[in-house]
Parts: C-alpha cells; sequence; structure tokens
C-alpha cells in the first residue's frame, strides 16, 4: 500500500529534508537467491528499486523474496518520516474495511423482499475521487510534492 500512496502524492521520501540532495543510487545491481545486497542501506529501511525487470517497486531492506536478476537501475534511499507510516497504517485499515464498498459507485437495497434496486451514491465512479485518496486527501497533502 505504501507504494500506492507513495505514487498518489509523488513523493517517495528520497530527498533529503536537510539538505534537499536526493539519495538515488544508480549502478549494476544483482538480486541472488531473492535478496539484494545495498550497504547504503539500513535493516528496516524503506527502498524502491526503479529499473528492474521483475522487482520495481517499494521494499523493506533486508528483502528476500525478490526475483534473482541482474539489472541496470536505480536504488532510491527512502525516509518517510514515522507520523506517514502511522497515515499508511490508518490507510492500509481503511482500505481493508471500506476499500471494496468505495470501488462501487452503486448502493444495493431491497424493498421488502420483492425486489431490489440499485441507486448511484452521489460520488463519480472513479476509485481516485471515492476511495482512500478522498478520505485521506487532506492528511495526504501534508505529504504531497508537484508531480
Amino acid at each position: 500500500m505504501i507504494e500506492q500512496i507513495c505514487a498518489h502524492i509523488h513523493n517517495y521520501f528520497e530527498t533529503d529534508p536537510n539538505t534537499g540532495a536526493r539519495r538515488i543510487h544508480q549502478g549494476r545491481y544483482t538480486i541472488t537467491n531473492g535478496s539484494i545486497s545495498l550497504p547504503f542501506l539500513r535493516e528496516g529501511q524503506y527502498f524502491r528499486l526503479f529499473g528492474s525487470t521483475f522487482d520495481d517497486g517499494v521494499h523493506i531492506y533486508p528483502e528476500s523474496d525478490l526475483h534473482d536478476e541482474t539489472f541496470d537501475g536505480v536504488v532510491w534511499d527512502m525516509r518517510p518520516p514515522r507520523d506517514f507510516l502511522d497515515l499508511v497504517d490508518r490507510i492500509t485499515d481503511w482500505v481493508d474495511k471500506y476499500g471494496e464498498a468505495a470501488k462501487n459507485p452503486y448502493q444495493s437495497e431491497n424493498v421488502i423482499g420483492v425486489y431490489s434496486y440499485q441507486k448511484g451514491d452521489g460520488h463519480s465512479s472513479s476509485i481516485d475521487n471515492s476511495g482512500w485518496q478522498s478520505a485521506f486527501r487532506r492528511e495526504l497533502n501534508a505529504y504531497r510534492r508537484l508531480a
């Protein structure tokens, strides 16, 4: 879920807040036995792979279920703040509880067991406008970057 949220807000927390420098490491990387060695990361730290054939995305170091490959790509050294990770947990819980209902723009109703009908709920059918993105918009705006 963190990857979807970071993509939505255009922020992978790869920029050092003190210096403004981006912590992006370009090179040739090898994944062996499902693991990748990244000496510039600490255990439990988030990172984003980009340029991999099979494993592009956000992971937690050390990852052990990657697909073996060698690729030329980029590793983004992510450092999301704790309050953002707490928000990710709350969004994940919300999606688990309400996600399916938010995807459906209609509500069903049985009338005296004789027939049923569906009515629109007044929201757009796009999940971007009626799902977690809308429910947490105000809180996510604090972390949003321009595209």
